[in-house]
């Protein structure tokens, strides 16, 4: 597939905007409420969707469909990393006004890092073929992982990343309104949005270490993995804000994308032996992405899960209207030397439920 400079021009020109649209409709920190998530979600979804088309037209019916798996793919998995995006912002007690300027520097690094993953693990494919057999095993472990993890807790706050944001430099001891640096007294410090950001963008570098792989299974055309990437992520804030209170409710989604996984690294197994058709690829990951979602509607979470992750979903969704003034609570565990806060007990106890989401994915 060849793929002009002028194509990569015109698409990341139009990332750049769609970006630049999203700051300025958001440039006021609010909550961001149910039919604004709505609206905005519907809005990215129909983007992507109408992109696959814009692929058909120059490109054939082929590349369309390798694009949309690829997309579809991206997408489910984004949804199960939603539950880590709100561990970390109870954690943190990141108020809701808030959210949506993380997930969106979240998104622009994101945005970034993805294209490097996958450049390189094209570049890889195309200079060492068995790194393919490499890249299925690891998918097969992944999804093995997924399903008999019995739920290792996820701290956000010790996370390398971030405790190398305390040594690197101080933070304050509030959250400043949406900055994520300001200075005091002549020198720059950090705020706890900025550590937020951190753990955000660290938790995304780990997600790609699944989400490229399972990509470059489907397709490992640069441009189509990019795009269903890139395009894919865009509507993960709004996505975040729509389903927040719905997440307890896909409680059988990791069982779907192991299931998911294990099909595409059994696909890059067989790469010698069986060329899968795309149209096979395509209707495997749409059955099996809609069966697990119907059965999440179908049948109860268990007690232990609901009930936790619900008090999680009310402690993140709750954060903002005590007001971002409040000192005590924002989440930071104490480093010597620095001007972190402690973590308080509401928000250790609220990320339990969704700790154990976390834990499913092997990470």
């Amino acid at each position: 597939m060849h793929v002009p400079v002028w194509a990569w021009a015109a698409f990341v020109g139009g990332l750049l905007l769609l970006l630049a649209i999203d700051l300025l409709a958001h440039r006021k920190a609010h909550v961001i409420g149910f039919r604004e998530a709505a609206w905005w979600s519907v809005g990215w979804v129909s983007l992507g969707i109408t992109f696959a088309f814009v692929i058909w037209a120059w490109q054939g019916p082929g590349a369309a469909g390798e694009y949309t798996a690829a997309y579809l793919l991206e997408k489910s998995l984004s949804v199960d990393n939603l539950f880590v995006f709100a561990l970390i912002f109870s954690y943190f007690k990141v108020p809701r006004e808030y959210q949506h300027r993380v997930l969106f520097y979240g998104v622009l690094g994101a945005l970034v890092l993805r294209f490097v993953f996958i450049a390189a693990g094209i570049t890889l494919l195309e200079h060492f073929s068995f790194v393919i057999y490499i890249f299925g095993a690891f998918l097969l472990f992944t999804a093995f992982k997924m399903v008999r993890d019995d739920g290792v807790d996820m701290d956000p706050g010790q996370s390398k990343a971030v405790k190398l944001l305390r040594k690197v430099m101080p933070v304050t001891d509030s959250y400043e309104g949406q900055h994520f640096v300001l200075r005091r007294a002549g020198k720059l410090v950090a705020t706890p949005l900025l550590a937020v950001l951190v753990a955000i963008e660290t938790a995304d570098v780990l997600f790609a270490f699944d989400s490229v792989p399972a990509a470059l299974g489907v397709t490992n055309e640069t441009f189509l993995v990019y795009t269903a990437n890139a395009l894919a992520i865009l509507g993960l804030r709004s996505l975040f804000f729509l389903l927040s209170g719905l997440m307890e409710k896909f409680h059988h989604l990791a069982t779907g994308l192991a299931v998911i996984l294990a099909f595409i690294g059994v696909k890059m197994l067989l790469t010698d032996v069986w060329h899968m058709p795309i149209w096979l690829s395509l209707t495997v990951i749409a059955v099996v992405l809609a069966g697990s979602i119907t059965w999440s509607l179908a049948t109860p979470p268990p007690s232990g899960d609901a009930d936790g992750d619900t008090d999680a979903a009310g402690s993140s969704g709750a954060a903002g209207s005590s007001g971002a003034d409040a000192a005590d609570g924002v989440g930071i565990p104490a480093a010597p030397g620095s001007a972190a806060m402690t973590s308080s007990d509401g928000a250790d106890s609220g990320a339990d439920g969704l700790s154990k989401r976390a834990a499913s994915q092997g990470r």
